[in-house]
């Protein structure tokens, strides 16, 4: 197994006071879904990865992330009234999925943008 390198960074982006939404796909080589039905996920948004502070935490149990395990789908969405809050500046995060066998698997990371808003 490879470990994430700066080549396989996945970049997020979302703007201050509006909805974020992100559909995400589990799919193997030949983009057929990998079913992960009855997984579970949760993200964290840091500053950096060595700061303890989490600027917004997203997960299957409080309802921000949704899994569509039949079709490797995962939803993230954040409120246009969470977003208000985040301030701008480019963050880092990562988002893990625990499977039913309990194994647990860092799907995604990368960079998390959040873009100042003008319209007031």
């Amino acid at each position: 197994m490879a470990c994430l390198d700066q080549s396989q960074n996945f970049p997020l982006c979302c703007y201050q006071g509006a909805t974020f939404v992100q559909e995400l796909y589990y799919v193997d080589a030949d983009d057929n879904a990998i079913v992960i039905t009855g997984a579970t996920a949760r993200m964290q948004v840091r500053r950096t990865v060595e700061n303890e502070d989490v600027l917004i935490e997203l997960s299957t149990e409080d309802g921000s992330i949704v899994v569509d395990g039949a079709n490797g789908g995962i939803t993230l969405t954040i409120t246009a009234s969470d977003t208000e809050d985040l301030p701008s500046g480019e963050w880092v995060y990562d988002l893990f999925v625990t499977l039913p066998s309990n194994a647990i698997m860092r799907f995604l990371a990368g960079s998390f943008e959040v873009v100042e808003r003008v319209t007031r």
